[in-house]
């Protein structure tokens, strides 16, 4: 363990001996660091995934220069399809750690491999149309998307849970069981995998027990088939003596029975049935509420999704582009080489500075190392790329190509801005050029930044013969 403040390798003290800080608490946040990327790493080995991810941004939180903790954690993004997050992690990793960092070999084996990039890609903007489908309630055209997005990327968790989701809603028990098993072989502690997963037994367990109830009522008769004919016959059931007096005493108990239940049991009955009918359209409202506020919170966590979704492959393409971070920092350390190896190379120098992207370097996804390697060589390059182009310049102006000696003075400046000659030299080949207003605006540019100088002298006297 190093020292924050000078680098110098700590010991069991309770300060630095070689600045002298105070490092107690320092090597406290270190310690509870590396403990959750203990943890962290023992939950990804037993494919507690999730619980990785918690322990793993809980270390980065403590210690964002954590190398092993933050490749640990695009792995398990990656594993769990979530391709945007992962590079996202070993692109940081690299700016914090550009050499010996295995997150290069990480990055290249996924952008060395077009067609798995383009699948990956392509799940990703499927799923996106998932989630649009969900939104406008055509779910039979989700769960065909989601289909083929995990016939893409099979290890897409949350394209396996929102499918899951799609059979609870069409109370498909069976293939909702069958997704979340997937989810648990890929992330065996997934939270959301496990609350799905209750749902769906509470669900069985009760089919399962209605059916029973079915099965034991069927048992109090016998079904044979007599012809065409299914006759269904109780058991255990005596049949009374046919004779005329048990047809009288039939009719009259009938008849007794129907009295009686008219002024007795019917009013009663009639009331039960409207309890239990107001009973079970109060059922039947509480669960469509409810249906209905998680149908509401399932369009709220799909519309996260999907700006989460666009927002990383809105960082994604900013890291990776043409015109991205790491293109940026591919030139910068370009320029860095040519001027250790060749310094006298002037040309190739201002060539490799020039298709650095000044704003990228502006940006906040440029760490403070490269900027300041950045204005470091523009300091020790710049006044002689200046002097160059200046040269470049002074010769097409005597050949009277004026277009080319603009070009090459307004280079001359912008690589060393107190290079008085070159702004005035472009002033002059402004005026021999026929653009005036250009040549005027640069004379006094000459008079403000270098006053009380030969070529401020000088600017002014060519101001005077341009206005006269």
């Amino acid at each position: 363990m190093n020292c924050y403040n000078c680098g110098a390798l700590l010991t069991e003290t309770d300060f630095c001996t070689g600045c002298g800080a105070d490092v107690r608490h320092y090597k406290k946040i270190i310690a509870l660091s590396n403990m959750y990327y203990n943890d962290g790493l023992e939950k990804a080995r037993v494919r507690d995934l999730s619980g990785a991810v918690r322990s793993l941004t809980e270390c980065l939180k403590l210690n964002k220069f954590n190398i092993d903790a933050r490749n640990l954690l695009g792995l398990v993004y990656f594993e769990v399809g979530e391709t945007v997050n992962a590079l996202s992690e070993w692109v940081l990793s690299k700016n914090l750690r550009a050499e010996k960092n295995i997150a290069d070999d990480y990055i290249e084996a996924v952008q060395n491999n077009p067609t798995q990039l383009e699948n990956l890609n392509q799940a990703i903007r499927k799923y996106n149309q998932a989630l649009a489908y969900c939104q406008q309630g055509s779910l039979d055209l989700a769960v065909i998307q989601l289909k083929k997005v995990l016939s893409i990327n099979p290890r897409f968790l949350r394209a396996h849970q929102l499918l899951a989701l799609l059979y609870i809603q069409a109370e498909d028990w069976e293939k909702a069981k069958r997704e979340l098993n997937k989810c648990g072989r890929i992330d065996v502690r997934n939270t959301t995998t496990l609350r799905y997963m209750k749902e769906v037994d509470a669900a069985t367990v009760e089919d399962e027990s209605k059916g029973a109830h079915r099965s034991r009522k069927s048992e109090d008769v016998i079904k044979y088939q007599s012809g065409n004919e299914t006759i269904i016959q109780p058991v255990n059931v005596q049949e009374p003596k046919k004779s005329l007096a048990f047809l009288v005493y039939l009719l009259v108990g009938a008849a007794a029975g129907l009295a009686v239940a008219l002024t007795l049991i019917m009013p009663a009955r009639m009331q039960s049935l409207r309890t239990q009918l107001n009973e079970e359209s109060r059922t039947v409202g509480e669960q469509l509420e409810k249906r209905n506020a998680e149908l509401n919170e399932l369009q709220t966590q799909v519309a996260d999704l999907e700006a989460r979704n666009a927002e990383l492959e809105s960082e994604l393409d900013g890291f990776a582009g043409a015109d991205g971070t790491l293109q940026t920092i591919e030139s910068l350390l370009n320029a860095a080489y040519i001027y250790l190896d060749t310094p006298e190379d002037i040309e190739s120098l201002a060539q490799a500075l020039e298709t650095i992207d000044a704003e990228s370097m502006a940006s906040d996804t440029v760490s403070e190392a490269y900027r300041n390697l950045y204005d470091k060589l523009l300091e020790l390059a710049g006044p002689q790329i200046s002097e160059a182009c200046q040269e470049s310049g002074n010769a097409a102006y005597r050949d009277g190509d004026y277009d080319t000696a603009v070009a090459e003075l307004e280079r001359a400046f912008s690589y060393d801005e107190t290079n008085s000659d070159a702004l005035l030299l472009l002033g002059d080949a402004y005026r021999r050029n026929g653009d005036s207003r250009n040549a005027t605006r640069i004379y006094e540019q000459v008079m403000e930044l270098f006053p009380n100088t030969e070529n401020a002298r000088r600017a002014e006297n060519a101001l005077e013969e341009l206005e006269g």
